[in-house]
């Protein structure tokens, strides 16, 4: 009888599982996303209204990337509290600082209001945001990955980056929104409305987080043997190697799920002058294709290895890089949807999918949390925190040709093709093995 009654109880954990890793991280990727899409729109006019459309946007551009600066510290000092006292405490601690940080962003003042002091409070809202979501994304999967059944590590990991397309489908679409105010509503309180929202998905996430329990794997590995005294060390001491894949591995998932969505955006709305709208409708339905991409090629991770799966998104995104401006260069808003459900739908997808799981399986259970989070928040300052500031710079100063930017997208993908070819081959392991010695 007590296994019966046991088994709806195991149910209902499951889905808490399920639930408080998805909600966290499609709150933190819509916190981040409305902050892209803002800087892309309204940042530039409204916090560096003394500088030219292309300075203000390149200022906008900067502060997005400040926020990337603060994630590896973030996933340095979260993801040693995860690895010594466990993960919930710290998904509970990461996601207040996230949410916070995106709602005080729909408080602040404007230049017109506060002068120069408006741009030094977004930049700080932006380190609060940064520093709690560098370790939001990596304790979520973990979370997953040492829940999940043999065999299923690769579908189960999917659930992140699912809600972060999730997170960035709500992010467009209250963006769709707002955009459907007149021009002067927009501008003056429009803009804060999403951000402002944000707090209701923290209210649910802590309601779920609260009521769930600590993973398995981790407490059996704190059963085993003490927490290590300070586990980044020992990646680095122990496992140089995947972690130096890891972050090779970030580069093209990050670099290129921000040139081709948030760049994209910018460059078709600013430079092309198509309509806001209608490249917000292009962006949220390739994030719609990216909900189904995700756990299908994860699931494909699951049977054939996360290395050949990661690598095809590699190499898909070497051949669209200069095809994506081709089309997008045509105004047509199919063909504009089109580039954006082959890059951000497919491509990303592709390498989006699977790199839950292998981030998770390349570091042992008493060291994951650190090498996860902050071996993947070096590869933001990398890639993704700088790429739409650098993407904006080259095409100026190609006098508004785009090549550079396809270069720079091929340059990304090469690298993460290469580092995932050089690295291990994960999906089989144990999860819960200590994976000690120097590889």
């Amino acid at each position: 009888m007590n296994g019966v009654a046991a088994e709806p109880s195991r149910r209902a954990s499951v889905w808490w599982v399920i639930i408080a890793s998805g909600i966290g991280s499609a709150l933190e990727w819509y916190d981040f996303f409305i902050y892209g899409t803002a800087a892309a729109l309204v940042f530039g006019p409204l916090f560096f209204p003394k500088s030219d459309r292309l300075t203000g946007t390149l200022l906008a551009f900067a502060t997005f990337g400040v926020g990337f600066l603060a994630r590896p510290f973030g996933g340095l000092f979260f993801g040693h509290l995860g690895d010594r006292y466990g993960r919930k405490p710290v998904l509970v601690a990461t996601l207040l600082l996230v949410g916070t940080g995106t709602t005080l962003i729909g408080l602040l003042p404007t230049y017109a209001a506060a002068g120069t002091w408006a741009p030094v409070l977004l930049v700080l809202m932006r380190l609060i945001q940064g520093f709690g979501a560098g370790a939001e994304y990596g304790g979520a999967v973990v979370l997953l990955v040492e829940h999940a059944p043999p065999g299923r590590r690769g579908l189960w990991g999917s659930i992140a980056p699912m809600a972060v397309g999730i997170g960035n489908l709500l992010a467009a679409g209250a963006f769709a929104l707002v955009s459907l105010l007149p021009q002067d509503a927009f501008m003056a309180w429009g803009w804060r409305l999403p951000f402002l929202a944000s707090f209701i998905l923290v209210l649910g996430g802590l309601f779920v987080r609260l009521r769930v329990t600590e993973t398995p794997v981790f407490r059996d590995a704190v059963a085993r043997q003490q927490p290590e005294r300070i586990p980044v060390l020992e990646v680095l001491r122990r496992q140089p190697r995947n972690f130096f894949v890891l972050l090779g591995a970030r580069l093209a998932e990050n670099g290129l799920g921000y040139l081709f969505p948030v760049f994209g955006l910018s460059y078709v709305t600013a430079t092309l002058g198509m309509p806001r709208s209608q490249a917000l409708e292009a962006l949220m339905l390739s994030f719609l294709v990216q909900l189904l991409s995700v756990p299908l090629f994860s699931a494909l991770s699951d049977r054939i290895g996360r290395r050949p799966v990661y690598i095809l998104g590699a190499l898909l995104g070497i051949v669209l890089a200069f095809p994506f401006f081709t089309l997008l260069h045509t105004r047509n808003w199919w063909l504009l949807l089109l580039a954006m459900v082959l890059t951000n739908g497919v491509v990303v997808g592709a390498v989006f999918g699977p790199q839950a799981a292998y981030f998770a399986e390349l570091f042992g259970p008493k060291r994951r949390y650190s090498g996860f989070a902050f071996a993947r928040e070096l590869g933001s300052i990398i890639a993704g925190g700088p790429a739409p500031f650098l993407a904006t710079a080259m095409v100026a100063a190609a006098g508004g040709g785009t090549w550079p930017v396809s270069l720079y997208i091929i340059v990304l993908a090469a690298v993460t093709a290469f580092a995932v070819w050089i690295g291990p081959e994960t999906f089989r392991d144990d999860i819960a093995a200590d994976l000690g010695s120097t590889d």
